[in-house]
């Protein structure tokens, strides 16, 4: 797997983020290269104009490609928005014989099984995260493999997403150039980038704010219990100052990165900040402090909906690690004083770096690449859990990397091979070589002349 490549593409509503990157020696993820493109197909985590994105989607890939000298032959994409859902469902298996223990193929039975739920017209399973299993009335069981049993349970966390999004996804791919992706919900990439086993085990939500949507993500004793999409994101405290200090859009968002500031009681009463008017008109004047009663109003509903949710699924006085905020949205000043004030939970900013190697590429460090990052992370669980059941099959981006070094090396012994003009030259000016055979013919017509007394010259 040290030489394995896993691509993967985050399409979000403010930038689309193409990643290559394998495993060093270390076990570490080595990021190879990252392409960005600002993205005008996608709201709110749903493309809405294909032409758009797929230029977005080439123009990512391609920067990528170009930095990581790799080829996108396949990739692994992550799904958002509004039309995402979650329900809870149990699996019931009754096996034949009690002497033959659990194996891999009953939990894969029971999985499947799952795939013939009846769901809303349009709907589509995207993942089946097993919570726990029940062995003949014994629950809490995380591993059943191996066990004796005769009615094996499952509770299983069913992720569905409406059809026409996830086709328009794959179009857009298609349309791009690469095969069908691999679909994976953008919270569980996220968290995997950012929150580790022992928080997990603990109990944390994660709050992924990015451009359009808000994904939360409840884990307790390791296992995911609840997934939510909450339909706002930085784009709207974009619009909000757009249409609170009357100017544009571009402006609104520069403004919203430098100045902005989720408390407003932190922003200093006389500190101003001087915007260019348009042609012809005055340049305006804007408080830090009226920024950030803007910013600070947004953030609070925002905040208000991901504490409705721990509420509404009891988890709001359970979960140990608190919150884990990341994505692009995170990095506003003093967030997480404000999402401790609204909660009452104990809050950090996620950064996706625990798991990467330093590399010369520092920009994975920053919280918008955590999707990314974790899309990357779940590619090489993929490779292990194949090869642990020997299904692992070489992919085609790397047969397509070393066929790619073998002509270079065969072209590099072609230019060997081709004499040079100087040489050239020496061969069309040197004189043929010398022929030995005349005279080998000479000295065997004189041995017979002197043994024979004859003369044996050309006689007609």
């Amino acid at each position: 797997m040290k030489d394995q490549i896993i691509h993967a593409i985050d399409i979000g509503t403010t930038k689309i983020a193409a990643i290559a990157a394998k495993i060093n020696q270390f076990g570490k993820i080595e990021i190879l290269g990252i392409g960005n493109s600002p993205s005008f197909g996608v709201k709110r985590g749903v493309v809405i104009n294909i032409d758009r994105t797929v230029h977005a989607i080439q123009k990512a890939v391609e920067e990528c490609e170009k930095q990581s000298e790799t080829k996108f032959a396949d990739a692994y994409v992550g799904i958002a928005g509004q039309h995402i859902k979650s329900l809870q469902h149990r699996g019931i298996l009754t096996r034949d014989s009690l002497d033959l223990e659990i194996s891999q193929s009953d939990i894969d039975r029971i999985i499947k099984d799952m795939s013939k739920l009846s769901l809303p017209p349009g709907d589509k399973i995207i993942h089946v995260l097993p919570q726990e299993y029940i062995v003949d009335n014994e629950q809490g069981i995380k591993e059943p493999v191996g066990m004796a049993g005769m009615r094996l349970e499952g509770n299983f966390h069913i992720v569905t997403g409406q059809i026409s999004h996830i086709q328009n996804i794959n179009r857009s791919l298609t349309r791009a150039g690469m095969p069908e992706p691999t679909i994976v919900l953008e919270p569980l990439a996220s968290a995997a980038a950012v929150i580790s086993a022992e928080e997990m085990e603990a109990g944390v939500c994660l709050v992924d704010i990015g451009g359009g949507t808000t994904d939360v993500a409840i884990f307790e004793d390791g296992i995911i219990r609840h997934t939510a999409v909450i339909p706002f994101g930085g784009d709207v405290i974009t619009e909000d100052i757009k249409q609170g200090c009357m100017i544009l859009r571009d402006q609104a968002e520069r403004l919203k990165v430098k100045f902005g500031s989720a408390l407003a009681l932190e922003a200093m009463e006389n500190e101003i900040v001087a915007i260019p008017g348009l042609r012809g008109t005055t340049h305006k004047e804007i408080t830090v402090k009226n920024l950030s009663h803007i910013i600070m109003a947004r953030m609070n509903e925002i905040l208000e909906h991901v504490y409705y949710e721990l509420k509404s699924t009891g988890y709001d006085k359970k979960l140990i690690g608190g919150l884990v905020i990341t994505g692009g949205g995170s990095q506003l000043k003093n967030l997480v004083q404000l999402a401790q004030y609204v909660t009452g939970m104990d809050a950090r900013i996620g950064f996706p770096n625990e798991h990467v190697s330093s590399s010369k590429i520092k920009e994975f460090a920053n919280p918008m690449y955590a999707t990314g990052i974790g899309l990357i992370m779940r590619g090489f669980e993929d490779i292990e859990k194949k090869k642990a059941r020997g299904e692992y099959v070489q992919p085609k981006q790397e047969v397509i990397h070393k066929t790619k070094e073998i002509i270079h090396r065969n072209e590099q012994l072609e230019e060997k091979k081709e004499p040079n003009k100087a040489e050239l030259e020496d061969i069309t000016t040197s004189k043929p070589k010398r022929s030995f055979i005349p005279d080998i013919l000479k000295n065997a017509k004189k041995w017979f002349e002197d043994d024979f007394g004859e003369d044996f010259s050309d006689t007609k």
